[in-house]
Protein backbone atom coordinates (compact mmCIF):
# COMPACT_ATOMS: atom_id res chain seq x y z
CA UNK A 1 0.00 0.00 0.00
CA UNK A 2 1.09 3.41 -1.21
CA UNK A 3 2.15 5.76 1.92
CA UNK A 4 -0.03 8.88 1.75
CA UNK A 5 2.99 11.29 2.88
CA UNK A 6 6.32 11.10 0.94
CA UNK A 7 8.38 12.45 3.72
CA UNK A 8 8.36 11.79 7.68
CA UNK A 9 10.37 13.29 9.95
CA UNK A 10 9.87 12.03 13.68
CA UNK A 11 11.93 13.80 16.53
CA UNK A 12 15.00 15.29 14.90
CA UNK A 13 17.11 17.06 17.03
CA UNK A 14 21.04 18.71 15.98
CA UNK A 15 23.12 20.27 18.59
CA UNK A 16 26.42 21.68 18.04
CA UNK A 17 28.15 22.11 21.16
CA UNK A 18 26.08 24.77 23.09
CA UNK A 19 23.44 25.43 20.57
CA UNK A 20 20.61 23.09 19.59
CA UNK A 21 19.57 23.69 16.08
CA UNK A 22 16.16 21.58 15.96
CA UNK A 23 14.95 20.60 18.90
CA UNK A 24 12.36 17.29 18.54
CA UNK A 25 11.20 18.34 15.27
CA UNK A 26 8.16 15.94 13.69
CA UNK A 27 5.77 16.57 10.65
CA UNK A 28 5.05 14.56 7.77
CA UNK A 29 5.22 15.80 4.25
CA UNK A 30 2.03 14.28 2.15
CA UNK A 31 2.61 13.28 -1.09
CA UNK A 32 1.79 15.72 -4.38
CA UNK A 33 1.53 18.60 -2.00
CA UNK A 34 2.93 21.83 -1.73
CA UNK A 35 4.33 22.05 2.05
CA UNK A 36 5.38 25.40 3.70
CA UNK A 37 8.39 25.71 5.65
CA UNK A 38 8.15 28.53 7.66
CA UNK A 39 10.36 30.29 10.26
CA UNK A 40 12.34 33.44 10.84
CA UNK A 41 16.21 33.18 10.33
CA UNK A 42 18.18 30.76 12.08
CA UNK A 43 15.10 28.95 13.50
CA UNK A 44 16.48 25.84 12.43
CA UNK A 45 14.37 25.59 8.74
CA UNK A 46 17.95 24.94 6.66
CA UNK A 47 19.53 22.44 9.04
CA UNK A 48 15.82 20.45 8.92
CA UNK A 49 16.56 20.43 4.96
CA UNK A 50 20.32 19.62 5.25
CA UNK A 51 19.42 16.71 7.37
CA UNK A 52 16.68 15.59 4.74
CA UNK A 53 19.42 15.51 1.85
CA UNK A 54 22.10 14.12 4.23
CA UNK A 55 24.76 17.05 4.16
CA UNK A 56 23.94 16.44 7.85
CA UNK A 57 23.26 13.76 10.66
CA UNK A 58 21.04 14.59 13.27
CA UNK A 59 21.85 13.41 16.86
CA UNK A 60 18.34 12.11 17.53
CA UNK A 61 15.11 11.26 15.28
CA UNK A 62 14.30 9.69 12.04
CA UNK A 63 13.27 10.51 8.50
CA UNK A 64 11.55 8.55 6.03
CA UNK A 65 10.98 9.01 2.50
CA UNK A 66 7.77 6.73 1.24
CA UNK A 67 7.63 5.07 3.99
CA UNK A 68 11.78 4.22 4.09
CA UNK A 69 14.60 4.59 6.87
CA UNK A 70 16.35 7.41 4.81
CA UNK A 71 19.52 6.03 2.84
CA UNK A 72 22.11 7.14 0.14
CA UNK A 73 19.50 5.35 -2.44
CA UNK A 74 16.78 8.50 -1.72
CA UNK A 75 19.33 10.90 -3.56
CA UNK A 76 18.23 10.06 -6.47
CA UNK A 77 14.31 10.89 -6.18
CA UNK A 78 15.41 14.29 -3.93
CA UNK A 79 15.83 17.99 -6.03
CA UNK A 80 17.27 20.43 -3.76
CA UNK A 81 17.51 24.39 -4.56
CA UNK A 82 19.72 25.36 -1.68
CA UNK A 83 19.57 29.22 -1.10
CA UNK A 84 23.34 29.81 -1.62
CA UNK A 85 23.48 29.37 -5.01
CA UNK A 86 26.48 26.78 -6.13
CA UNK A 87 27.12 26.60 -10.02
CA UNK A 88 30.34 26.59 -11.62
CA UNK A 89 30.68 29.74 -13.20
CA UNK A 90 33.86 29.17 -15.77
CA UNK A 91 31.06 26.31 -17.49
CA UNK A 92 28.38 26.72 -19.68
CA UNK A 93 25.42 26.58 -19.66
CA UNK A 94 24.35 23.11 -21.07
CA UNK A 95 27.83 21.24 -20.34
CA UNK A 96 27.16 22.01 -16.40
CA UNK A 97 23.33 21.10 -16.82
CA UNK A 98 24.46 17.62 -18.90
CA UNK A 99 27.23 17.20 -16.03
CA UNK A 100 24.06 17.41 -13.07
CA UNK A 101 22.07 15.61 -15.25
CA UNK A 102 24.61 12.46 -15.20
CA UNK A 103 25.27 12.87 -11.34
CA UNK A 104 21.52 12.31 -11.43
CA UNK A 105 21.65 9.04 -13.40
CA UNK A 106 20.55 10.59 -16.67
CA UNK A 107 21.60 8.80 -19.96
CA UNK A 108 23.28 11.45 -22.46
CA UNK A 109 20.37 10.96 -24.78
CA UNK A 110 17.72 11.40 -22.33
CA UNK A 111 19.36 14.26 -20.03
CA UNK A 112 19.59 16.25 -23.68
CA UNK A 113 16.50 16.28 -24.64
CA UNK A 114 15.32 17.12 -21.16
CA UNK A 115 17.75 20.10 -20.82
CA UNK A 116 16.86 21.39 -23.89
CA UNK A 117 13.11 21.17 -23.08
CA UNK A 118 13.92 23.34 -19.92
CA UNK A 119 15.83 25.82 -21.79
CA UNK A 120 13.06 26.49 -23.90
CA UNK A 121 10.30 26.74 -21.28
CA UNK A 122 12.43 29.19 -19.30
CA UNK A 123 13.36 30.91 -22.07
CA UNK A 124 17.06 29.77 -22.32
CA UNK A 125 17.95 28.35 -25.27
CA UNK A 126 20.05 31.10 -26.96
CA UNK A 127 22.39 30.86 -23.45
CA UNK A 128 23.07 27.44 -23.54
CA UNK A 129 27.00 28.31 -25.08
CA UNK A 130 27.54 31.02 -22.41
CA UNK A 131 28.98 30.92 -18.96
CA UNK A 132 27.56 31.34 -15.74
CA UNK A 133 29.43 33.97 -15.34
CA UNK A 134 28.15 35.75 -18.77
CA UNK A 135 24.14 35.16 -17.01
CA UNK A 136 22.10 37.61 -14.84
CA UNK A 137 21.63 36.88 -10.97
CA UNK A 138 18.11 35.95 -12.49
CA UNK A 139 19.20 33.78 -15.63
CA UNK A 140 21.72 31.80 -13.16
CA UNK A 141 18.72 31.16 -10.96
CA UNK A 142 16.79 29.61 -13.90
CA UNK A 143 19.81 27.29 -14.34
CA UNK A 144 19.76 25.97 -10.93
CA UNK A 145 16.10 25.65 -11.17
CA UNK A 146 17.04 23.68 -13.85
CA UNK A 147 19.53 21.39 -12.20
CA UNK A 148 16.69 20.77 -10.00
CA UNK A 149 14.34 19.25 -11.44
CA UNK A 150 15.20 18.30 -14.41
CA UNK A 151 15.62 14.68 -13.16
CA UNK A 152 12.02 14.41 -11.89
CA UNK A 153 12.54 14.12 -8.41
CA UNK A 154 9.47 12.97 -6.15
CA UNK A 155 10.70 15.47 -3.60
CA UNK A 156 11.49 18.87 -4.46
CA UNK A 157 13.42 21.00 -1.76
CA UNK A 158 13.06 24.77 -2.88
CA UNK A 159 15.14 27.31 -0.23
CA UNK A 160 13.63 31.01 -1.38
CA UNK A 161 13.24 29.53 -5.06
CA UNK A 162 12.19 33.35 -5.94
CA UNK A 163 15.28 35.30 -4.33
CA UNK A 164 16.93 37.59 -7.09
CA UNK A 165 13.56 37.33 -9.83
CA UNK A 166 11.99 40.55 -11.31
CA UNK A 167 8.36 40.02 -11.13
CA UNK A 168 7.92 38.51 -14.74
CA UNK A 169 10.50 35.71 -13.79
CA UNK A 170 9.13 34.71 -10.08
CA UNK A 171 5.36 34.33 -12.18
CA UNK A 172 7.38 31.67 -14.26
CA UNK A 173 8.93 29.74 -11.58
CA UNK A 174 6.13 30.07 -9.43
CA UNK A 175 3.79 28.74 -12.42
CA UNK A 176 6.30 25.71 -13.31
CA UNK A 177 6.22 24.52 -9.55
CA UNK A 178 2.14 24.62 -9.43
CA UNK A 179 2.82 22.18 -12.72
CA UNK A 180 5.25 19.74 -11.10
CA UNK A 181 3.18 19.32 -8.45
CA UNK A 182 0.32 18.63 -10.93
CA UNK A 183 2.93 16.51 -12.75
CA UNK A 184 3.05 14.67 -9.02
CA UNK A 185 5.90 15.83 -7.79
CA UNK A 186 5.65 16.66 -3.91
CA UNK A 187 7.61 20.14 -3.03
CA UNK A 188 9.09 21.33 -0.09
CA UNK A 189 8.81 25.01 -0.30
CA UNK A 190 10.74 27.33 2.13
CA UNK A 191 10.43 31.45 1.95
CA UNK A 192 10.18 34.60 3.60
CA UNK A 193 7.48 35.94 1.13
CA UNK A 194 4.01 34.94 2.84
CA UNK A 195 2.36 36.29 -0.11
CA UNK A 196 3.81 32.99 -1.83
CA UNK A 197 2.83 31.05 0.72
CA UNK A 198 -0.53 32.14 0.79
CA UNK A 199 -0.70 31.88 -3.33
CA UNK A 200 0.87 27.99 -3.42
CA UNK A 201 0.93 25.97 -0.30
CA UNK A 202 -1.85 23.51 0.71
CA UNK A 203 0.20 22.39 4.09
CA UNK A 204 2.26 24.79 6.95
CA UNK A 205 4.80 24.48 9.49
CA UNK A 206 6.16 27.16 11.31
CA UNK A 207 9.70 26.57 13.27
CA UNK A 208 10.77 29.08 15.82
CA UNK A 209 14.36 28.56 17.70
CA UNK A 210 14.90 25.25 16.68
CA UNK A 211 10.53 23.87 17.58
CA UNK A 212 8.25 23.49 15.44
CA UNK A 213 5.14 25.73 16.93
CA UNK A 214 2.51 25.39 14.40
CA UNK A 215 1.57 22.65 11.79
CA UNK A 216 -1.09 21.64 9.45
CA UNK A 217 -3.36 22.56 6.32
CA UNK A 218 -3.30 26.52 5.62
CA UNK A 219 -7.09 26.07 6.04
CA UNK A 220 -6.98 24.75 9.38
CA UNK A 221 -4.55 26.91 10.51
CA UNK A 222 -6.81 29.83 9.23
CA UNK A 223 -9.62 28.80 10.60
CA UNK A 224 -7.77 27.97 14.29
CA UNK A 225 -7.07 31.81 14.12
CA UNK A 226 -10.30 33.16 13.70
CA UNK A 227 -11.35 35.37 15.93
CA UNK A 228 -15.36 36.30 14.86
CA UNK A 229 -14.23 39.48 13.80
CA UNK A 230 -16.00 41.14 10.90
CA UNK A 231 -15.28 44.31 8.08
CA UNK A 232 -19.10 46.02 7.87
CA UNK A 233 -19.42 49.03 5.14
CA UNK A 234 -22.89 50.29 5.68
CA UNK A 235 -24.25 53.78 5.98
CA UNK A 236 -24.99 55.08 9.57
CA UNK A 237 -23.13 55.25 12.25
CA UNK A 238 -22.60 51.86 14.81
CA UNK A 239 -20.93 54.09 17.26
CA UNK A 240 -22.63 52.59 20.94
CA UNK A 241 -24.28 49.41 19.37
CA UNK A 242 -23.91 47.11 22.13
CA UNK A 243 -25.55 43.72 23.12
CA UNK A 244 -22.74 40.52 22.09
CA UNK A 245 -21.36 42.89 19.45
CA UNK A 246 -18.03 44.72 19.95
CA UNK A 247 -17.15 47.71 17.91
CA UNK A 248 -13.62 47.71 17.69
CA UNK A 249 -12.70 50.71 14.97
CA UNK A 250 -14.95 52.94 12.73
CA UNK A 251 -14.34 55.20 10.02
CA UNK A 252 -15.55 57.75 7.91
CA UNK A 253 -15.49 56.86 4.10
CA UNK A 254 -17.58 59.88 3.19
CA UNK A 255 -20.87 61.34 3.87
CA UNK A 256 -22.37 58.78 6.16
CA UNK A 257 -20.56 56.12 4.74
CA UNK A 258 -18.39 53.92 7.30
CA UNK A 259 -16.21 50.99 7.27
CA UNK A 260 -16.74 49.05 10.88
CA UNK A 261 -14.29 46.33 12.65
CA UNK A 262 -16.76 44.50 14.48
CA UNK A 263 -16.57 41.36 16.92
CA UNK A 264 -19.52 38.79 17.74
CA UNK A 265 -18.56 38.22 21.36
CA UNK A 266 -18.59 34.73 22.55
CA UNK A 267 -19.92 31.89 20.19
CA UNK A 268 -23.05 33.98 17.90
CA UNK A 269 -22.95 33.04 14.57
CA UNK A 270 -22.18 35.10 11.48
CA UNK A 271 -26.15 35.55 10.93
CA UNK A 272 -27.03 36.86 14.53
CA UNK A 273 -24.59 39.64 13.77
CA UNK A 274 -26.00 40.41 10.62
CA UNK A 275 -29.22 40.64 11.84
CA UNK A 276 -28.19 42.68 14.74
CA UNK A 277 -26.77 45.09 12.31
CA UNK A 278 -29.64 45.51 9.58
CA UNK A 279 -32.37 46.96 11.78
CA UNK A 280 -29.43 49.83 12.46
CA UNK A 281 -27.87 50.17 9.47
CA UNK A 282 -28.29 50.08 5.34
CA UNK A 283 -25.25 47.18 4.68
CA UNK A 284 -23.50 47.03 1.28
CA UNK A 285 -20.64 44.91 2.43
CA UNK A 286 -20.47 41.89 5.27
CA UNK A 287 -16.85 40.34 5.31
CA UNK A 288 -15.16 38.15 8.01
CA UNK A 289 -11.63 39.30 8.68
CA UNK A 290 -9.43 36.13 8.42
CA UNK A 291 -6.49 36.30 9.04
CA UNK A 292 -3.40 36.30 6.34
CA UNK A 293 -0.54 34.18 6.51
CA UNK A 294 1.69 36.41 7.54
CA UNK A 295 -0.28 38.38 10.30
CA UNK A 296 -0.39 34.22 12.19
CA UNK A 297 3.73 33.94 11.40
CA UNK A 298 4.05 37.14 13.53
CA UNK A 299 1.60 36.36 16.06
CA UNK A 300 3.15 33.32 16.80
CA UNK A 301 6.56 34.25 16.46
CA UNK A 302 6.15 36.63 18.82
CA UNK A 303 4.00 35.34 21.54
CA UNK A 304 6.46 32.36 21.13
CA UNK A 305 9.47 34.99 21.80
CA UNK A 306 7.22 36.17 24.90
CA UNK A 307 6.92 32.65 26.29
CA UNK A 308 10.93 31.90 26.00
CA UNK A 309 11.64 35.40 28.19
CA UNK A 310 9.36 34.33 30.69
CA UNK A 311 10.93 31.03 31.19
Amino acid sequence: MKNDHILEVHGLTKRYAAHTALQDVSLRVPRGSIFGLLGPNGAGKTTLIRIITQILMQDEGEVFINGEPLSQEHIRIIGYLPEERGLYKKMKVGEQLMYLAQLRGLKEKEARQRIRHWLDRLNLTQWAGKTIEDLSKGMGQKVQFIATVMHEPQLIILDEPFSGFDPVNANLIKDEIMQLRERGSSIIFSTHRMESVEELCDHIALINKSRKILDGTKREIKDQHRSNTFIVEHKGSLIGLGGEVEVLQEKLLEDNYYQTIVRAIGAQSPNYLLQRLLPLVEVHRFEEKIPSINEIFISKVKDEDKEVAYV
